[in-house]
C-alpha cells in the first residue's frame, strides 16, 4: 500500500534531497566565484560575496595627501581632501588610532598626537590641523568605518587577461587539450571495434590488459616516459605532452567504447557484412554514427582532465611563457599575488568557464554512454 498512486517511497526522496545537495555544493562555490571576479579589491577583502548586492559596510585605513600637498591658515598647517577620492561613500565613524578605530563620529574634533586634530564628515572629507609643519612623505593615516555602494567592475578580467599573462596560458591550454582529446579518442575507436565485433588470436587477453591499465598509476610512468621522450627529442615540447595524454587516456577510452560498441545490434553489423560491407566500411558508416554518445562522454572525461591537469604538464611541457598552461599560471599567481583575491577569484574563473561550457554542451550524451552496454537484455 505505501507504493500506491499518489504516494513516493522514502528512497526516491532520499536520492531526490541527495541531488539537491549536490547540486548546490557545487552550484554555491561556483556562483560565489563568478560573483567575486567582478568586485573590487577593497570589498572582496572585507566581505563576503554573498553580500555583494547590497551596501558595504567595513573597517578601512586611508591615506590623507602628502605633507608636500599642506597650505597654512590661521597660523595652522592644513591637509585637506577626501577619502573616497571621488568614489560614493559614507563615513559612519573614524579614529586617529588603531586602538580606538571608531572612537569618533562624523564632524567631531579628534585628538591626534602633538597637538594636532582630525576632522572627518560624512561624505568623507577630511581636515588634519598641526601647529608644526607635517613631515615626511606620506600621508597621516585615517581610520574609518565606512558605508559604500557595491562596486562591480570588468577591469579584473582585463588585468588577469592583458597583464597577468593568462590569455596566453589559455591558449596555451587549447594547445594541449583539444589534441589529448582527439588523438586518444580516434586509436581509442579503432580498437574498440576490433575488440568488440573482430576476432583474432589474443583478443580476450588484450581486453584484460585494458581493464588492468585501468588501474596502473600514472605517476609510475613519468620517470621512463620521460627519459624515453628525451631520447626521442620530443622532451619538453607539445608532441611529448600529447602522447603522454593519449597513452594515459586510452585505457578508459577503450573499455568504454569497446562496451558501447559490443552492446550495438548484431543484426546491423551482419547485415552490413552481408552486403559486402568490409570492417572499414562497417566502422566509418555504421559504428562511428551510432556511437556518438560514448564518443562524447569520453570527451568529456578526458577534455575535463587534461584541462585541469598540473601534474602532467609539469613533467612533459616546459615552463616557458609560450608553454605555461592555465594551472601552471594559477599557481604562480597563488605564489606572487596571493593577497590579491580579486584576481585570483577571476583566474580561476576563466580557468573553469571553458570546462563548464564543454560539460552543459554534452552532457545529455555523458550518462547515454557510460550506461550503454552495461546491461544487456536476455
Amino acid at each position: 500500500m505505501e507504493n500506491i498512486a499518489g504516494h513516493k517511497p522514502a528512497l526516491r526522496w532520499v536520492v531526490n534531497i541527495s541531488v539537491i545537495v549536490l547540486v548546490l555544493m557545487w552550484v554555491i562555490p561556483t556562483t560565489g566565484l563568478l560573483v567575486s571576479s567582478f568586485r573590487d579589491r577593497d570589498q572582496i577583502s572585507y566581505t563576503g560575496w554573498w553580500k555583494a548586492p547590497f551596501q558595504q559596510e567595513q573597517n578601512q585605513i586611508f591615506r590623507s595627501q602628502p605633507p608636500d600637498t599642506q597650505f597654512e591658515a590661521d597660523g595652522e598647517f592644513i591637509l585637506e581632501g577626501n577619502i573616497f577620492e571621488g568614489e560614493e561613500g559614507k563615513v559612519l565613524a573614524f579614529g586617529t588610532s588603531s586602538r580606538d578605530p571608531t572612537r569618533y563620529q562624523p564632524n567631531d574634533i579628534g585628538e591626534m598626537s602633538k597637538s594636532r586634530t582630525m576632522v572627518v564628515d560624512n561624505d568623507g572629507n577630511y581636515r588634519i590641523a598641526s601647529p608644526e609643519p607635517h613631515s615626511g612623505n606620506r600621508g597621516v593615516r585615517i581610520f574609518a568605518t565606512t558605508s559604500q555602494p557595491p562596486k562591480m567592475t570588468l577591469e579584473n578580467y582585463a588585468k588577469v587577461i592583458f597583464s597577468e599573462g593568462l590569455g596566453q596560458s589559455f591558449l596555451n591550454t587549447f594547445s594541449v587539450t583539444i589534441p589529448a582529446t582527439v588523438i586518444p579518442i580516434l586509436i581509442a575507436a579503432f580498437a574498440a571495434y576490433a575488440l568488440a565485433w573482430m576476432e583474432f588470436p589474443g583478443k580476450y587477453i588484450l581486453i584484460a590488459c585494458v581493464v588492468g591499465l585501468l588501474v596502473v598509476p600514472l605517476q609510475l610512468t613519468f620517470i621512463p616516459l620521460l627519459r624515453l621522450h628525451n631520447t626521442l627529442g620530443i622532451g619538453k615540447e607539445y608532441l611529448g605532452i600529447w602522447l603522454a595524454h593519449t597513452g594515459f587516456g586510452l585505457p578508459l577510452a577503450i573499455y568504454l567504447l569497446r562496451n558501447y560498441i559490443a552492446g550495438l545490434p548484431k543484426e546491423i553489423i551482419e547485415s552490413a557484412r552481408v552486403d559486402g560491407a568490409t570492417d572499414f566500411d562497417i566502422f566509418r558508416k555504421i559504428i562511428l554514427q551510432l556511437s556518438f554518445p560514448a564518443l562524447a562522454s569520453f570527451a568529456i572525461f578526458q577534455f575535463l582532465w587534461v584541462w585541469n591537469d598540473l601534474l602532467v604538464a609539469t613533467v612533459f611541457l616546459g615552463n616557458n611563457e609560450d608553454q605555461l598552461v592555465m594551472t601552471g599560471r594559477l599557481r604562480e599567481l597563488l605564489g606572487s599575488r596571493g593577497g590579491d583575491w580579486e584576481i585570483l577569484a577571476t583566474s580561476a574563473f576563466v580557468s573553469i568557464a571553458v570546462p563548464i561550457l564543454v560539460f552543459f554542451l554534452l552532457q545529455k550524451y555523458l550518462v547515454r554512454g557510460l550506461l550503454a552496454g552495461s546491461v544487456k537484455g536476455g
